[in-house]
């Protein structure tokens, strides 16, 4: 709906522009025979108020075409989430998202909801470095001084301390795991400085006591509006 409005005002604005030259053209060519200037200055003028006025608001819907693409982005990524927990669920006995190792181990530094959420609530750009220090860049970390480095947890500490006990033993750095389910290649988000980024609450329990793990999606450009969150 909002890209069709673009490009429906994008035509009029076209069309109106070129209008208003022609119009200004035939001014000037009549203003060379000795006709008044006065009808010159008022095309000029309608041109300018055109232009200010038209330019916002198509710079508007622009913005809002750009997030209706990255929910939509998002929301591709969410449905590839859901694909990949059936999957290890079916391979590994347990279903796990992206970037665990496994299903009670949380992505990013939530360990649960009512914290993530809390900072959603405030979240409105990247450039808030202590809450983006939490989040996980969904395929690669190429804002190293933003975001999480993703990486397997190794089984053993260098001490021999259990630090994975029972986790797949083929599993993969989270963004590894992200371009395999998309054929290794990438989502980009259509704002300049966005990027997508992700968290997994991390789920508990066993049996009629099991709870399932959550994993929230953003865009960094404004995660307080540009996000989704998958419940399993």
């Amino acid at each position: 709906m909002v890209i069709a409005s673009i490009k429906k005002m994008n035509k009029t604005f076209k069309n109106l522009i070129c209008l208003l030259k022609n119009k200004l053209f035939g001014l000037v060519v009549s203003n060379r025979r000795g006709q008044s200037i006065a009808e010159f200055a008022v095309v000029t003028a309608m041109m300018s108020t055109f232009v200010s006025t038209a330019a916002p608001r198509l710079s508007s819907l622009m913005e809002e075409g750009k997030s209706q693409k990255s929910i939509q982005e998002i929301d591709k990524l969410v449905m590839q989430a859901k694909t990949f927990y059936e999957n290890t669920a079916k391979h590994e006995g347990r279903g796990r998202l992206p970037g665990q190792d496994k299903f009670d181990m949380k992505v990013g530094s939530y360990a649960d909801t009512t914290e993530a959420f809390n900072d959603l609530r405030i979240y409105d750009s990247y450039s808030n470095v202590s809450i983006s220090s939490k989040w996980v860049s969904v395929f690669d970390n190429q804002n190293g001084d933003l975001f999480q480095m993703d990486q397997v947890t190794p089984d053993l500490d260098d001490e021999g301390n259990i630090q994975c006990n029972n986790c797949p033993k083929l599993r993969e750095a989270g963004h590894v795991e992200w371009y395999n389910l998309f054929n290794k290649s990438m989502l980009e988000s259509p704002f300049q400085d966005g990027h997508y980024i992700y968290v997994v609450i991390p789920g508990s329990g066993s049996g009629e006591s099991f709870v399932a793990p959550r994993i929230i999606i953003a865009d960094a450009e404004n995660p307080m509006d540009l996000h989704k969150i998958l419940d399993l």
